[in-house]
């Protein structure tokens, strides 16, 4: 009789998690294609050690912000709203005028809308740091980063 073992399921503990960083240069990138590629590998679910319980994802260091491209009317026709917190405080502005004053919010609010609505894809959102320009101040980890490209033209 063979020696029999059963197929077992990994399972990654928080201990075991190795993160690595990549930087995305977003001047060539489509924002929605972008934002889903950058929350798989901030979840961790292009490692084979994915589980979805654990935050198992990598940096992400996004720069050029600003020129990030939408296809359509999107920067017309898309709304971001907030509330001021007083009586009928609800304000809007369009993503041409958020890209023009706040280009890191709109990838972040790209990004975060991707994650897990829980406490855990708000850990994965803290690893993201997105720029508006080339420069960034990650250059303590810049000899680790792996450039990407999340789209391909």
């Amino acid at each position: 009789m063979q020696n029999y073992s059963p197929q077992k399921s990994f399972v990654q503990n928080k201990e075991d998690v190795v993160r690595g960083w990549y930087h995305v240069d977003a001047s060539e990138e489509i924002l929605g294609r972008m934002a889903a590629g950058i929350a798989n590998i901030l979840m961790g679910k292009n490692k084979p050690t994915y589980t979805p319980h654990v935050d198992g994802g990598d940096y992400v260091v996004v720069t050029n912000a600003s020129l990030v491209r939408t296809t359509g009317s999107k920067r017309e026709k898309t709304l971001y709203h907030y509330h001021t917190g007083y009586m009928g405080g609800l304000r809007s502005n369009t993503m041409e005028w958020m890209i023009e004053n706040k280009p890191e919010e709109v990838v972040r609010l790209a990004v975060r809308r991707m994650l897990p609505k829980s406490r855990l894809g708000k850990k994965m959102l803290t690893k993201l740091k997105v720029f508006p320009g080339a420069e960034h101040d990650m250059g303590a980890q810049a000899s680790h980063f792996e450039q990407i490209r999340i789209t391909d033209k």
